[in-house]
């Protein structure tokens, strides 16, 4: 088992990581709908993964251009979850490649403002032309994309550096809200970009938010945390420089008498599940096995639920708890940071040479 926390992370983009998902779930597609059920939806789910215990819940974008009708993007949905919380880690999928990184490392840094220090971020390298066009920019290469992924995480550590955790200083008898000495200049050039200037937010309340990346859209020397969808990969990916390696893991559990192979079945029938990741199909008690088995393989699991609202639930009421029990998992706790619940050193700011608090 590894020296530090061993993280359990729950997905919970739509109704789940099955495709058939939604339509087991007998949703109506009108828009307005859509927004009123993902709002309800959100804070139910984040508030029920806090509940059972999860180190965090991650968010990604919904398939449709952000922007329709009916869509909110990760990092809107994870602020919306921020003040419903108190110690669950908050991490949303950003695209990195076509976004803008100066308003990218804004939004990053006032989601952890939000969070009292919860946020994360999972580092999107997707060239995707859709992505592109919703950006409206002009797609590259995956190689293009990868670096420019790179380029965009070490600017965002930059910009979050730009302030001294001291630099707001509030002095209503000088009319002075900050310490401009003590507030810094960024310089850093990308591929057809550049930051210049500090960040027009104070430093987040973790120094450096959490940054996690697939191993294979980023480089693992910029990121703390790793994602694989094999464990036979571990081993090349740490050999690589990972810091911390999470596996993607897509569950199916047994729930009130039924098999988890006969609701795998019955969602397939609507559309075929096609793995993506290491996936577990069965009763709660093995995936406990499984779990126990992982701690001395990976430093953490993402777990991709069939149906959030039946296999999250069936997590947090028969998996979290035993593994909490055989003394391998430890849940967060209120007041933490996500870089305490991940065991993760204080950030130092580059700028100052000092630590903050984890």
């Amino acid at each position: 088992m590894t020296s530090h926390p061993f993280a359990i992370v729950v997905d919970l983009d739509g109704d789940g990581a099955h495709p058939a998902a939604s339509v087991a779930a007998s949703h109506s597609a009108s828009a307005a709908e859509r927004v009123r059920r993902i709002a309800a939806a959100l804070g139910r789910r984040a508030v029920a993964a806090e509940r059972a215990g999860f180190t965090a819940v991650t968010f990604d974008d919904p398939p449709v251009p952000v922007g329709a009708p009916g869509s909110i993007d990760a990092v809107q949905r994870a602020a919306f979850a921020a003040p419903l919380t108190s110690a669950i880690g908050l991490i949303p999928v950003v695209q990195s490649v076509y976004a803008e990184p100066f308003h990218l490392a804004t939004q990053l840094a006032s989601l952890d403002l939000a969070s009292g220090g919860r946020a994360g971020w999972i580092v999107g390298a997707d060239p995707d032309v859709a992505i592109a066009a919703r950006y409206g920019r002009e797609p590259v290469t995956a190689t293009v994309a990868r670096r420019d992924a790179a380029d965009t995480v070490e600017a965002s550590r930059v910009l979050w550096d730009t302030w001294e955790d001291d630099a707001v200083v509030r002095d209503t008898d000088t009319w002075r809200y900050l310490d401009r000495d003590r507030v810094h200049y960024a310089d850093f050039t990308g591929r057809d970009w550049s930051v210049k200037g500090p960040s027009i937010v104070p430093r987040p309340p973790q120094g450096q938010l959490p940054i996690a990346a697939d191993a294979s859209e980023a480089s693992p020397a910029g990121t703390d945390i790793t994602l694989v969808q094999r464990t036979r990969t571990v081993d090349a990916v740490r050999d690589a420089g990972a810091q911390r390696v999470w596996l993607e893991l897509e569950v199916v559990l047994d729930r009130a008498g039924r098999a988890a192979s006969d609701r795998l079945a019955t969602l397939d029938a609507h559309e075929l599940w096609v793995p993506r990741a290491e996936r577990y199909v069965g009763d709660a008690e093995g995936l406990v096995a499984l779990l126990t088995r992982l701690t001395g393989v990976v430093d953490g699991v993402r777990v991709r639920p069939a149906e959030i609202d039946v296999d999250a639930d069936e997590l947090g009421r028969a998996v979290i708890p035993a593994l909490r029990r055989a003394g391998v998992f430890r849940s967060p706790t209120a007041g933490d940071t996500l870089r305490t619940s991940l065991g993760l050193p204080v950030a130092v700011n580059r700028n100052t040479r000092e630590a903050v608090p984890a």
